[in-house]
């Protein structure tokens, strides 16, 4: 298990929910942390949120992981913000909450495009600094959906199934070059992350789902992460007795398919 302390962290999502919640956590355990998504205004409040003694360690690069031709210039600012990158926590996408008949192409190829192709590019243009620093640590915030559908996920489970495919063949390339790769799939966590889930015309939902109010609190979410990330652990999954799908699913398969049917998602 490392240490945090001093390791140079750039996490994305930064701005609320789990992002944010890591924010606090890493910069008490140490970490000189870059904090990224679209919302420079939130990652200052967010930034401002930390214990006084830590902001010197705290700097904010604005980042759309949806504008793919500015990504390798995203990442040449963040290895230049503390002069390399220890550990990527690629946290950064966005939701849905809409039946697969009733949700437009565009709202697909959008969540693919920031959820898993804005998160591969910017893994793929670090590389080549983590690999001439023989190591590094990747981390990915995935969802339980990227195990199995539910309803209402159909893109948003695409997207998150294509990033356990792509980070299983990455961890399987790169053992041997000291970098490692954790895969992390939560649950329902209370966040906000349904408020701005995309339906089907591509509207925000603007409302809080009764599963995500009455999911783990982000704060124990947080200190999960930060301790699966340290521990270099594989895959991790986070949350409550919907963590038992990715079991039953494995075992009863049968069973599963009737039983998610009628899952309250919503």
């Amino acid at each position: 298990m490392f240490s945090f302390k001093n390791k140079v962290v750039w996490l994305t999502g930064a701005s609320s929910g789990i992002g944010e919640a890591l924010t606090y956590e890493l910069s008490k355990r140490g970490a000189r942390l870059l904090i990224s998504s679209r919302r420079k205004e939130e990652l200052e409040k967010v930034k401002g949120n930390c214990d006084a003694s830590v902001q010197s360690n705290i700097k904010i690069l604005p980042l759309d992981l949806a504008a793919a031709d500015t990504l390798k210039l995203s990442v040449q600012a963040a290895i230049q913000a503390f002069g390399h990158v220890d550990v990527l926590i690629n946290n950064g996408g966005i939701s849905q909450r809409s039946l697969a008949t009733e949700t437009s192409l565009e709202v697909d190829r959008r969540i693919m495009e920031v959820n898993y192709f804005g998160t591969i590019g910017l893994t793929k243009y670090l590389l080549p600094h983590l690999l001439q620093r023989k190591g590094g640590n990747i981390a990915v915030i995935s969802s339980l959906t990227g195990k199995f559908g539910t309803p209402y996920r159909s893109g948003y489970a695409a997207a998150k199934h294509a990033l356990h495919g792509f980070f299983d063949s990455l961890r399987a390339e790169l053992w041997k070059d000291n970098i490692k790769v954790t895969l992390i799939a939560p649950g329902f966590i209370q966040t906000t992350i349904s408020v701005s889930a995309l339906t089907g015309d591509g509207t925000q939902l603007n409302k809080m789902d009764d599963a995500q109010q009455n999911g783990m609190p982000v704060k124990k979410a947080a200190k999960q992460i930060a301790d699966a990330i340290a521990k270099e652990k594989n895959e991790v999954y986070i949350g409550g007795k919907e963590t038992l799908g990715i079991h039953i699913k494995r075992f009863f398969p049968g069973y599963f398919s009737k039983m998610i049917r009628k899952a309250k998602v919503r």
